[in-house]
């Protein structure tokens, strides 16, 4: 017999199998399944024969680590340079001892070269406030001193700062001033009026500069001494200033406010900040670029800590005599008084029961009355400007307290200063710069959402 190929035999008995299983299905599946059957049992009888692994016999290995020397360790230690920094801002009353006792200084010589050197003793001479960074080593001699404070050039006040720097070169003490640019951080805040907008503006955690602006931004449509309410709300974007990313400590630390918005009794108010491209200089718009500055403001009154409560009245002094013909506003003795638009002083001097006074001519038969002054800054001819300070809260003159009488006449008829601050001329965004516009103001908008946001989330909290 002559045997196939190897794939010849593979070939038939898979036919032979196909065969059997057309012919004998049921057979042929009950073998296959005994088959596996087999396996499965074979599986089960082998598998309780593996070790238990709780059985297995157990052994405890003990490794001993060597440990550095502790006493090596304190040497190494002794040896080593451990150098402390200090930071501390200077007070009005401190000596150079007082100072250097709080940054953790023990330096006599180091002392010493500040009292005898003209710029080293620039720290503890004049305001206080200066920021001070020391570096000492472990027994509190002084390494280095670094001090960061106003600029000492006026003209570069709200720019830049001054540096002062101590340190030790070939074994003396060398003083160095520096001028270094102040940098600004964008900051959102908020509140509510509660008592007055100082307290509200501390509560938010605002400087007062902060406050300061927020009353000069909008000074021309709220009488903020007679109109403030409990509950009013603002929320503002503004810049802090830092100096090395220090926020300093001089001047609030403050820079402009960039955009602002005040509720008042219920009416909204918002300035956004633009400046021009070329020249730099700008302005306070509301969002539909009308500029925000009026040729009135609402109150002549300069507004400060002592003057921010929401609740002043009419100050009742004589209440029949000419109550009608002008306002009247509470206010301390040497409250500044300011010249609500530009003009030419027509009187500044006694005037009868008015007192001190002085009186301003304004363009379109329009002219403004400031009596029972404490001092008086202008003389008569005298040409001022909006915002200019002309005198002081006193009460000279039928006066029985500190206050101001103020008038505003429009050909010579008494008018409501506040109706005629909101009617005043205003100026319009130049066409060719609506673009730019556009896109800051559309910026500032959404920071300005964000710190609004900021008025709920303090009063759910509360």
């Amino acid at each position: 017999m002559v045997l196939g190929s190897l794939p010849d035999l593979l070939r038939q008995k898979a036919g032979l199998a196909s065969q059997a299983l057309r012919r004998h299905p049921r057979r042929v599946a009950g073998s296959v399944l005994a088959v596996l059957g087999s396996f499965a049992a074979a599986a089960f009888g082998i598998a309780p024969l593996a070790p238990d692994a709780a059985l297995l016999p157990q052994r405890l290995v003990t490794i001993e680590l060597a440990m550095p020397e502790l006493a090596g360790q304190a040497r190494a230690l002794e040896v080593h340079e451990l150098d402390l920094w200090r930071s501390d801002v200077t007070r009005s009353t401190d000596s150079i001892d007082t100072l250097f006792r709080r940054l953790g200084v023990s330096d006599p010589s180091a002392a010493a070269f500040v009292r005898s050197d003209r710029d080293a003793r620039r720290l503890v001479q004049g305001r206080g406030g200066k920021m001070v960074q020391v570096r000492t080593d472990s027994d509190g001699t002084l390494v280095e001193l670094v001090a960061r404070f106003a600029a000492l050039n006026d003209g570069q006040g709200t720019s830049h700062f001054t540096r002062l720097r101590l340190e030790k070169v070939d074994g003396h003490w060398q003083s160095r001033l520096e001028t270094g640019a102040l940098q600004a951080q964008t900051r959102l805040g908020s509140g509510h009026i509660r008592t007055s907008l100082f307290a509200a503006t501390d509560e938010a955690r605002l400087p007062d500069a902060i406050a300061a602006q927020l009353v000069d931004i909008f000074s021309t449509e709220i009488d903020f001494h007679r109109q403030l309410r409990r509950g009013d709300t603002f929320s503002v974007v503004y810049e802090a200033l830092t100096a090395d990313d220090q926020p300093i400590t001089w001047n609030e630390g403050t820079g402009r406010v960039l955009a602002a918005e005040f509720v008042n009794a219920g009416r909204e108010y918002r300035a956004l900040w633009f400046s021009d491209a070329g020249s730099g200089k700008g302005a306070y718009f509301d969002p539909s670029g009308q500029s925000r500055k009026r040729a009135f403001l609402a109150s002549p009154l300069e507004f400060s800590r002592v003057t921010s409560g929401f609740a002043m009245r009419f100050h009742p002094i004589f209440q029949t005599w000419r109550a009608h013909l002008g306002v009247d506003y509470a206010a301390p003795t040497g409250t500044a008084v300011r010249a609500v638009g530009d003009g030419v002083v027509e009187q500044a001097g006694w005037m009868n029961g008015y007192g001190q006074v002085v009186s301003v001519k304004h363009g379109g038969d329009r002219s403004t009355l400031y009596a029972h002054l404490s001092r008086v800054d202008v003389r008569k001819g005298q040409r001022v400007e909006q915002g200019q300070r002309i005198g002081a809260v006193g009460a000279t003159g039928w006066a029985t307290g500190p206050h101001l009488h103020f008038e505003f006449r429009v050909n010579g008829q008494h008018q409501d200063p506040l109706k005629i601050a909101r009617a005043a001329e205003t100026l319009t965004l130049d066409p060719a710069q609506r673009p730019r516009f556009e896109a800051a103001a559309s910026q500032l908008k959404t920071q300005l959402d964000v710190a609004e946001t900021l008025v709920g989330q303090r009063g759910d909290s509360e």
